[in-house]
């Protein structure tokens, strides 16, 4: 019986749902050839490594993948379907994502706006890994949400890849928001309207793949650049199809996309956009990195408050946790400002799966310990600012759940905090230096940034820390 990672190359199609590369340089034992190399004796001898996972993933699926290709019109022009709903409110709707806009939220934008016939925006500046992908496709960075309503300000909106009123840009007035496409859990603070309206939510690992999905049950062909920007977008938000919130429905959107996009190497793409990604990061200043993917959610239960969550993914976890000096003491002042009980940053190593709990302080520490763990091991350093959290990459499925449950389960806040001594005139200015082309934000003059961390994790801050009083 022969291996199902060792495919023939007899299928008519060229792209094998994006597994060509890896099929063309097929070597023994179901691995890919590398390179060449030399042993000892100077015989010149080949040097293999496994297909990876997306590339496995996209050639078991590769025949049902063209054929759901094949079966889409030659043409990006629709084909009347008298028996599937397409809501008539999304036509020339603006289709736009969160602040601190991802690449799922500016891709589903555009696909969105490609499917139903409306315009894309973005609510914010677009990261590196966006700007990739938008280069990569060949399509315009969509203008800004503020821009479009200036003159436009009655126009109807879309949300997608969120529906909470925190993470919408201010400038929506939610008396025109005429749908909702998203892939999250109903949180605080979801939007709410006088009027029903289209919502299409899904468990799956991507508000693209939604997209991509719905181009396909209405016989819909999507262009080249479309969907080569849906598959990025999937595979940004699923961890190149390794990440927990990874579905049957995701896989098989990656498939379909490569293939309509006529992508050949799907490794070499994902691991392009992820690079794109991890250059950014390691140049961003500590309040970019703290502020750049944080959520707010509140509770009410015995613990009545709004913990902050904020999530940073790359490629070289240890370049990102080396500047913990700079992080505690702008988490700090992060927390003070937006008022949060709890804050909290997870470093997620997107190559190795794995995540690090950065801790600011008694609160912070009392509630990881509730929610993931008081096992030897998992603190990381003396000063209790680091904890371990294993393979729990996904704040949607490994973080948020587990401090929820804990808070369910009647954790509150430690009571011995001591006096509180900062006040926000102490938290210094937010800065942009002129010099800088990327006009990345710094922090100036906070009494916060030559703080001490003393043991347990404390900064002297009054939420975050505060087992020593300041003198004023």
């Amino acid at each position: 019986m022969s291996s199902p990672n060792k495919r023939p190359r007899t299928s008519p199609h060229d792209h094998h749902a994006g597994g060509a590369e890896a099929l063309r340089l097929s070597g023994p034992n179901a691995t890919k050839r590398y390179e060449d190399s030399s042993d000892t004796s100077g015989t010149a001898s080949a040097v293999y490594r496994h297909r990876t996972n997306v590339e496995n993933v996209v050639l078991s699926r590769e025949e049902a993948a063209h054929k759901i290709a094949e079966s889409l019109p030659k043409e990006e022009s629709s084909v009347p379907q008298v028996d599937l709903f397409l809501p008539e409110a999304l036509k020339d709707a603006i289709f736009v994502g969160h602040l601190v806009t991802d690449l799922d939220s500016v891709a589903g934008a555009i696909g969105a706006a490609s499917l139903y016939g409306g315009t894309a925006a973005t609510a914010s500046e677009i990261n590196s890994e966006t700007e990739f992908a938008l280069k990569q496709w060949g399509v315009s960075t969509p203008p800004r949400i503020e821009d479009i309503l200036k003159n436009h300000p009655e126009s109807k909106i879309c949300l997608v890849d969120h529906q909470q009123t925190s993470q919408m840009n201010p400038a929506i007035n939610p008396d025109n928001v005429v749908g909702v496409i998203d892939h999250h859990a109903l949180q605080s603070k979801t939007i709410v309207t006088d009027r029903p309206i289209t919502i299409d939510i899904r468990p799956w690992g991507s508000m693209s793949t939604i997209v991509a999905h719905t181009f396909l049950t209405h016989g819909r062909r999507p262009s080249v650049a479309v969907s080569g920007m849906l598959l990025c977008a999937i595979l940004s938000d699923t961890l190149n199809l390794m990440g927990p919130t990874t579905t049957e429905w995701d896989r098989m959107m990656v498939a379909v996309l490569a293939d309509l996009s006529g992508i050949d190497d799907i490794q070499y793409l994902a691991s392009q956009q992820f690079k794109a990604k991890s250059r950014e990061l390691a140049g961003l200043s500590a309040h970019g990195l703290v502020n750049g993917d944080q959520k707010e959610f509140s509770y009410d239960s015995d613990f009545k408050g709004d913990v902050g969550f904020a999530v940073v993914e790359t490629t070289d976890d240890a370049v990102i946790i080396d500047r913990l000096d700079e992080l505690l003491p702008e988490m700090v002042a992060c927390k003070k400002e937006r008022g949060l009980d709890v804050l909290f940053l997870a470093v997620v190593n997107i190559v190795e799966l794995k995540g690090t709990l950065v801790i600011c302080g008694p609160s912070e520490l009392s509630l990881a310990k509730a929610a993931f763990g008081e096992e030897e091991g998992l603190i990381l350093n003396e000063d209790a600012t680091l904890m371990s959290l294993g393979k729990r990459v996904s704040r949607k499925k490994d973080y948020i759940p587990e401090v929820t449950r804990a808070i369910k389960a009647g954790w509150r806040k430690p009571l011995d905090r001591g006096a509180s001594v900062v006040d926000l005139s102490q938290l210094g200015s937010l800065e942009v230096d002129p010099l800088d082309p990327h006009q990345r934000v710094f922090r100036k003059g906070s009494i916060l940034q030559k703080a001490p961390i003393s043991p347990g994790g404390t900064v002297k801050d009054p939420e975050c820390v505060e087992e020593k009083k300041v003198d004023g």
